[in-house]
């Protein structure tokens, strides 16, 4: 590689993000979309390295081509892809966003008790979060944190965890 480029690409990797996205306008030509200082690091390098000794040859641009013909591009099948019996089934997406409820939480409308510092606290298990004392919660482990302001598993604080659940099952015989 000529030395000239190499200097330029060498001062290119102490470039800020604004100066990359200068130089990518000056070698290509058009604007960048990218703020990946990475990414335009090495595509103007690659870009002033073509421009210095020749780009691809011909043959390796019509391989290229041909590859590219050749490939199946397509990462989801069509709509009508899939047929039974010669007609069209109907496929529904499932949320992806959406996470699974966690199973170690009781149903939506249980009522979940605990004891602290002499007092009860009731929390109702919704659909989406939970209410306690008329404030709705995202996690039972911010309604721990708001009771006893210190950061609490919420699954253990209220016993839903295994070993948890059984020592106050334990203690509560005992005191029986």
């Amino acid at each position: 590689m000529d030395n000239a480029v190499l200097m330029e690409v060498e001062s290119l990797r102490r470039a800020t993000l604004a100066a990359l996205s200068e130089k990518y306008r000056e070698v290509f030509r058009e604007e960048t979309r990218s703020r990946h200082r990475e990414h335009l690091f090495r595509r103007i390098a690659w870009r002033l390295q073509a421009l210095a000794e020749g780009d691809l040859s011909e043959r390796a641009r019509g391989r290229a081509h041909q590859i590219a013909r050749d490939a199946d591009l397509r990462k989801v099948a069509p709509r009508d892809f899939v047929t039974v019996s010669g007609e069209r089934v109907e496929i529904t997406r499932g949320h992806r966003n959406r996470r699974e409820r966690d199973s170690r939480l009781p149903l939506p409308g249980t009522m979940l008790s605990r004891k602290w510092k002499g007092r009860t606290i009731l929390v109702e298990v919704l659909a989406k979060g939970f209410q306690c004392e008329n404030r709705h919660y995202c996690s039972l482990s911010a309604i721990a944190m708001a009771i006893t302001g210190t950061r609490w598993n919420g699954l253990a604080f209220f016993g839903l965890t295994t070993a948890a659940g059984e020592a106050r099952k334990e203690r509560s015989r005992a005191k029986e």
